[in-house]
């Protein structure tokens, strides 16, 4: 007879849990990338926490991988873990990566106007710990809602942009963010950025508007869809491009309305849903859920 004795259990993991951090990958298709991602992290003691991928073709498409992961002693391990990575996915493969410890929240830029629904949104779902961002500072063409974001403890800059020259507002919008911020969210700022304010800033920035575009465009779009009798209303978030509100799309969503709602209904409902799509866009930016691919997104939501 041949006796056998089951291994011992692996001991309980004791005290706090091991800093966490992001690895998003992006590049051609091949065979073996996830196996030199996860032997790069093995090899450095590290356990995977999550690991997302899609390929839009097996056989040489684009590849897009998304890995949580804790790691002892992250922040002295990370230069190390890094040079391997360029060996084993940028030497190896061509592909490109980020590295990021996630203990470190992005800090946040919130542009603003008169409409504060998405704003307020935002700074309430940051106070209850619900997005872990820096929301570093609150910019505004208008001094409305300066109180209400000053009690959220968030500092206020009141910025006027009026006519057609926006140059001394972009330069002090540039001044006011450079160094201080890794991404801009247009809470329903209703301004124009120029094509040099969006190449000077340097971050990424997170747009919310009504999905009616391009139909609808301009003031009242709510009271315009009511005559046209729509029967959905919707937001879109998408990453700002030179191209107005043509950049990529983070996230959409939509809720039916009927011949029986006022265009006052259409716009209590509109700014629901921009709420929700915003705050979710917002959410999955600062956990690096997003990849961007030219004018097209792949979300590990």
């Amino acid at each position: 007879m041949i006796l056998t004795q089951d291994a011992p259990p692996r001991a309980a993991r004791s005290g706090p849990p091991a800093p966490q951090a992001s690895l998003v990958v992006q590049g051609a298709d091949a065979t073996g990338i996830v196996a030199a991602v996860t032997s790069a992290l093995a090899g450095h003691g590290a356990n995977i926490v999550s690991l997302d991928q899609y390929s839009d073709d097996p056989q040489g498409g684009a590849f897009f991988q998304r890995t949580v992961f804790g790691l002892d002693s992250l922040q002295a391990a990370l230069p190390a873990l890094r040079a391997d990575l360029d060996r084993n996915l940028v030497d190896a493969f061509g592909l490109r990566y980020t590295l990021r410890d996630l203990s470190v929240p992005k800090r946040a830029a919130i542009f603003a106007s008169k409409s504060d629904h998405c704003l307020l949104d935002l700074l309430w779902r940051h106070r209850q710990g619900q997005l872990p961002v820096t929301v570093a500072m609150v910019i505004s063409n208008h001094p409305d809602v300066a109180e209400e974001v000053r009690s959220f403890g968030v500092p206020f800059f009141h910025v006027p942009c009026q006519g057609a020259d926006k140059s001394a507002a972009e330069a002090e919008h540039l001044r006011l963010l450079r160094g201080n911020v890794d991404f801009v969210v247009l809470a329903r700022y209703m301004q124009i950025l120029s094509a040099d304010f969006i190449d000077r800033v340097g971050v990424p920035i997170i747009n919310i508007h009504h999905s009616f575009l391009p139909a609808f465009i301009g003031a009242g779009p709510y009271a315009k869809a009511k005559e046209r009798g729509v029967k959905l209303v919707g937001a879109t978030a998408h990453y700002v491009t030179e191209n107005l509100d043509e950049g990529p799309i983070i996230e959409q969503d939509v809720v039916r309305v009927t011949h029986a709602h006022t265009a006052g209904d259409l716009t209590r409902r509109g700014a629901d849903v921009e709420r929700a799509v915003l705050s979710r866009a917002v959410l999955w930016h600062a956990e690096d859920r997003v990849i961007r691919d030219g004018n097209h997104t792949i979300v590990f939501a």
